[in-house]
Formats: structure tokens, sequence, C-alpha cells
């Protein structure tokens, strides 16, 4: 017996020491690991409901009975090939009740992966307002690590609060509630949130349609206050929560409360006054003297209302000015007008405010480094540049001063140009200039061209207004709905010029369908209109209509509209709907490329043949989407240098194009076909209706209205 037991305990001991060395050939850590012993698990990252542990005299405030964690690992020494460590963890919460007796209790973890986050959510009869106290500790099976509070040197601590604090008071002395017509666009007002419960610190705020955000009030409980700026004079809504310290949210407060208009401008000058003038009126603020280089009668933009304008020579008396600043430049404030340069090669003020020894703000053109003409609006020692001047082409200026932003901003044509600088404000009492700025030698910088419409404003000009500042009404020039003919010509539908029709064109009217095909056998259905009672059927190989002379200006803002038509099966080569010549090509084309799927518009830049093109796309069926036409539209904003073509109402980034600068085409309009060096080409075979055309650019809004009889209103 004894033997046997020998031999058998020699052979276990020799297969022992072979495994022992094939695991330490296998795993030397795991050998490393016999040799330390096992080592004690970490604990690490404790939490409470989201917020880190809180081990100083202030404990964590949670809105409800927390989830704690922890995440729980294994050192790398004890890691053992195939087989993973499984770790626990140990949570344990103690609080003193009402009675100062203290209260513990434990919970601890599924064992689980060796680096894992760990969490028990703590039962809902945890007291409130009351200072809990825990801390965890990890075990691997065999080995617990220290508590949390031993590492830390102190346990962690929260305490539950479990009720909301009270919704805010909100008030406002510019803006009092429910007053009708207070304070104004523009103006800005304090808007104060205050809660009666002492341990908020977060108010959340929203206006209706922005914005939204947050502010901290000084101390736990105590008021803050933001500033806000109505955009427009509609009842405005901000709606208010507060926010503890344990993050419960109160109820809403709603605040209701109604801006005025836009205040006007404080000084004014139109610049209309009758020619021989020695001064301008002002419509307010105090009259401007004029130089000898000041001519009254001058051009106006069109579409404006402006009667008329002043021109400045550009000469030493080029100049208008008051006694006192137009406006308080130490504050918040706008300045603008129309303006039309007479060149572009040199520095030229439009409006300027003289300090006792220089100038405080100065709106006007400038050339930069690179030779290139600029818009300017300086304020101190800050400067907005921006857009391109354009000799004989008028603009509006605006330039804008925020001290709540401590921002200065230039606009140009209603859209904002350059990048706006921080400025600090200059206060001046010295007097205002029109057409010339004040230098270290006298004055200098002097305007040549016109000017018209000078405003200053003592508030923010708001978007709204920017845009409707510069804002040009376009103007019909003719509308074609194809109804009738008579003899080779179709009419204007207001009694204008009328289209001159090619062989190869016909007005296509109403067929009279009153009998049924069903119960009549010789009764044929015919296809109404593209619109209305008729339209214009183009053969495509003669077909077209044209104008004595040009429909459009393409040197400046315009607007053309159409309603288009190509049978699937006829498009098979480009065709073009509308163009307009120039000596050498055409201006613009409007036409129908079958390779691309789409309608485009061609503009070349200048008035060559061979001439770099912009090419804009709108991929659509020829025939439309319904079989009875596209809409099409071209608008060229002359301000902004964009050409845009639209289909059906709308537009995109990839049928919108920069077009810095149009030319004028003196040639006929066409209607179904295009100029090509051989001649005319491109002929459409298709149908037309409803031609619109328009001196100025109309706004999105205003084109879905195009493509019907009725011309749209293009008011407000």
């Amino acid at each position: 017996m004894s033997g046997r037991a020998g031999r058998s305990g020699r052979r276990g001991l020799l297969l022992g020491s072979c495994l022992t060395a094939l695991v330490g050939a296998l795993a030397p850590g795991t050998a490393h690991a016999a040799q330390q012993g096992n080592l004690p698990p970490v604990v690490r990252e404790l939490q409470a409901e989201y917020k880190d542990c809180a081990t100083g005299d202030t404990p964590a405030y949670v809105g409800r009975p927390p989830t704690l964690t922890a995440r729980v690992s294994d050192p790398v020494e004890d890691d053992r090939p195939g087989y993973p460590e499984r770790l626990s963890a140990e949570f344990e919460v103690w609080w003193s009740d009402a009675e100062g007796t203290e209260q513990r209790r434990s919970f601890t973890t599924t064992p689980w992966a060796a680096d894992a986050v760990h969490r028990v959510d703590l039962p809902p009869d945890l007291p409130a307002d009351t200072v809990v106290s825990w801390h965890v500790r990890a075990n691997d099976g065999s080995v617990d690590s220290e508590w949390s509070s031993q590492t830390l040197g102190s346990p962690c601590r929260f305490v539950y609060d479990g009720t909301s604090p009270e919704a805010p008071v909100v008030s406002s002395p510019e803006y009092p509630e429910e007053t009708w017509r207070a304070g104004g666009v523009g103006i800005y007002g304090s808007f104060t949130m205050d809660s009666p419960s002492p341990d908020v610190v977060e108010y959340r705020y929203g206006f209706i349609g922005g914005p939204y955000g947050s502010v901290r009030p000084a101390e736990p409980g105590g008021p803050a206050t933001i500033r806000y700026v109505p955009l427009e004079a509609t009842p405005q809504y901000l709606s208010v929560h507060a926010v503890d310290r344990a993050g419960r949210v109160s109820g809403r407060t709603d605040y209701h409360f109604f801006p005025k208009a836009g205040s006007a401008p404080v000084s004014r000058w139109k610049l209309a006054d009758a020619a021989g003038s020695a001064t301008a009126a002002a419509e307010a603020g105090q009259a401007a003297r004029a130089g000898r280089g000041v001519t009254f009668g001058g051009p106006v933009p069109p579409g404006t209302g402006l009667t008329s304008t002043a021109t400045l020579d550009g000469s030493g008396h080029a100049f208008l000015t008051t006694a006192t600043p137009a406006v308080d430049s130490g504050r918040t404030f706008g300045v603008g007008a129309w303006v039309r340069p007479a060149e572009t090669g040199r520095a030229m003020t439009v409006l300027s405010q003289d300090t006792t020894s220089g100038t405080a703000y100065a709106l006007g053109a400038e050339v930069r480094k690179d030779g290139a003409a600029a818009w300017a609006f300086s304020l101190g020692g800050a400067k907005v540049t921006g857009g391109t001047p354009e000799a004989g082409e008028w603009a509006y200026l605006l330039g804008l001063y925020d001290t709540e932003t401590g921002y200065a901003q230039l606009f140009v044509n209603g859209h904002e140009v350059g990048t706006k600088a921080k400025a600090a404000p200059v206060a001046a009492e010295g007097a205002f200039q029109i057409g010339r700025v004040r230098g270290k030698n006298g004055y200098r910088q002097r305007w040549h061209g016109d000017i018209g419409d000078v405003r200053a404003y003592d508030r923010l000009v708001v978007p709204q207004e920017s845009t409707e500042l510069a804002r040009r009404t376009p103007e019909l020039l003719g509308h074609w709905s194809f109804s009738t003919a008579a003899g080779d010509t179709t009419p204007e539908n207001k009694g204008g010029s009328p289209l001159r029709l090619g062989t190869g064109a016909s007005i296509y009217q109403a067929p009279d369908n009153s009998c049924i095909p069903d119960l009549d056998p010789g009764c044929v259905w015919k296809p109404y209109p593209l619109v209305g009672e008729g339209h214009l059927a183009l053969d495509g190989r003669s077909g077209h209509a044209a104008l004595g002379g040009p429909l459009v200006d393409t040197g400046d803002s315009f607007t053309l509209a159409v309603v288009a038509r190509i049978d699937e099966a006829d498009a098979t080569r480009p065709m073009t709907v509308l163009s307009q010549a120039g000596e050498h090509t055409d201006a613009f084309r409007l036409r129908y490329d079958p390779s691309a799927f789409a309608w485009q518009l061609v503009m070349p830049e200048r008035d060559e043949a061979g001439a770099p093109e912009r090419v804009v796309s709108q991929i659509t069926r020829p025939s439309g989407a319904d079989d009875f036409g596209t809409r099409l539209a071209v608008v060229y904003d002359d301000g902004t240098d964009t050409v845009k073509l639209y289909a059906d109402g709308y537009t995109n980034d990839g049928a919108t194009a920069h077009l810095p600068h149009g030319w004028t085409s003196t040639g006929p309009l066409q209607v179904g076909r295009a100029g090509t060096a051989e001649g005319w080409g491109e002929y459409l075979k298709g149908d037309v209706d409803e031609l619109q055309a328009y001196a100025g650019a109309l706004r999105d809004r205003d084109v879905l209205a195009l493509g019907h009889e009725t011309e749209p209103c293009l008011c407000g």
C-alpha cells in the first residue's frame, strides 16, 4: 500500500511539475503573480447620479435617490489567460436619522468583468434633505480592496433633494409684461429672472423663435439678468425654468410683452432738395449746409421711391455738413445711405463724424493693397471691409455698431459683408460730414458720385430692416400670355410692345371640348394650353418669337419667367427657350440640355465670342413634373452679384452662381432660339407660355407666384 501510494505520489509530483513548467512557459505574468501573491482590485471613478464623488464640506445634490457607480478593475499582474477575473463591488451607505441614530445599508453587485462599471440603484425610501455618506470596495473572489473612503481619505457624500424649486418671477423695465407697445424693435431690454427658492443655481430660458440659453445667478438663490433685443414688432414670449443645485426643474414661467415698431431715424436727409439749394433739409435732425461741389436733382436708384439725390463732384467743395453729430456714436448706432460712385480707383467717404482731432467713424469706399476696391466702415481703430463698388452702380450701405456685443458690422444691399470687428465706442461732439472725412491735415477722401437718403439711427437696425432699406421693388417690363394673335404678332397683356411671330410659330388656343368622345364618334378631344386660354407652339425648325429690341437690362438686376414644355420624344438636342444677344454673343440663354437632363442658364462673363460662361442647372423632366411644363425663372441680382435659376419656384446651390460684372446687351429678346457662330440655332420644338420680365431682382417668395396669368404682388 505504502509503496503504491509512494509511486502514485511521485507520478503526481512529476505531472504537477510539468504542468507548472508549461504554464510558466506560456504565461510568465502568471508565474510572476504567483510569486507576488494575488493583488487586490482597484476602485475608481465614483459617481452619484452622474455627479463625481464629493468628499469635501459641500455634498453633491441629487434630484432623486441616486444610482451609485464605480469602475472596478484588477491589476494587470493578476491576469491569467483563459481564466478572466470576475469582480464584484460592495457599496455601503449610511446616515443619521431624525433621532441621531446611524442607519447603514449595504449592496453587493453580481461578479462581472475585470474592468467594468458597477452600479446600484438606491431605494426610493432614502431620506430627503439628509447628508448621506457612502463608499465602495471591490472583491475578486479572494481579496477585497480597501474601502474607497480609505483611499480618498473621506467617504463620498450626497443629499437627496426631493422638492423642485418654485417657478421664477420675470420682470423687465424696458418691456413690462402685458404692456402694449413698449420699448421697440432694435432696442435692448433687461429681463431679470428670480425664483423664491434659495437653492436655484441656473435659469433656462427661450424666446419664441430663439435665442435659447441658460444663465447662472451670482450666488445660489439669487436673480439673474439677460439682455435681449426684439427683431420685429409682434407679440413676444419668454419662457423660463429655474433649476436647483440638485438638477430639479421648476414649472415654466411665460412672460408676454409687446414691443413697438422700430423708431424713426434720429437724423435723416433725403437729399431731394431743389436744384441750386445751399442746404439739405432734414426730415429729422439738423439741416445740412451744402458746399459748391454739390448739385441737387440727381438720379435715383430704381424701385426705391426716392425722387432725387445729390451729386458730389469730388472736389474740395463736394460736401454737406451739420454743426452737431447726427447720432451719439458712443452708444449703439447705425448710419446708412444710397450711393453710386462715379469712380472706384481711390478712397472716397460717404459719411463721417468729426471728433476734436480726428474721426469717430466713417462709411465709404477704399482701395486695398491689391488694387481692388471695397466698401468700408471704420469706428475708432477698427474697420470692416467687404463688397465690391462699381462705378455707376447703386448700392445701399449700412454701418452698425452694437455696444452690447462690441462689434462693428457692414451691410451692403441688405447683406452683411466682411468680418465684423471688435470696436470700442467713440463719443464725439463735432460736425457730421457727408462726402468727406477729417484727417490730420484737413478733410480728404472727397466723394465723387451720387448720394441719397442719408439716415442715422440711435438703435440697432435689425436684419429685416436692413433688407427693406436696401430693397428695390422690381418694375414689370412686360407680360405675354400667348392667348391670342393679331396677324404675325401676339400682344403684351397691358398694351406694351407685342412679340413678332416667325415662321413655324403659332398660338395654340383652348379647344372646344364640349362634346363627349364616348357618345359622339366624331368628337376629337384636344389638350388644353399650358396656362389660361393659349400658348406659343414652336416647330423646332424656324419657329420663334422676338421683340424689336432688348427686353431687360442685363447689366443691372433683372428677372425673367416663362413656362416651357418639351415632349420627352423631342428632347434629343439642346434647345433654347429665351435668349438676348449682345454684339458678339448672347448675354444669356435659357435652354434644355438632354445630355445633362436639365434646364440650364448660360451667361457669358463678357460680350466676347468664346468668353468664359457661368452655367447653372435644374434637373427636371423636359415636359415638366405633370407634363404641363416647368415654371422657369431667372433672377440676376446685380447688388449681390448672383444669378439663380428656379424651377417651379425653387432653386438650390447648384442652380446659383456668382456673376460679378453683368454687361448690357443691345440685341432683341428671342423666344425659341439662340444666336450661334453660324447664325440662329438651338430652335425649340415645344411650347412656351406666360413670359414675364421685371427690372429688378424678385425675392424667393415672389418667384413662387410667377408663371400664372396674374402678376404677383411685390409689396411688403
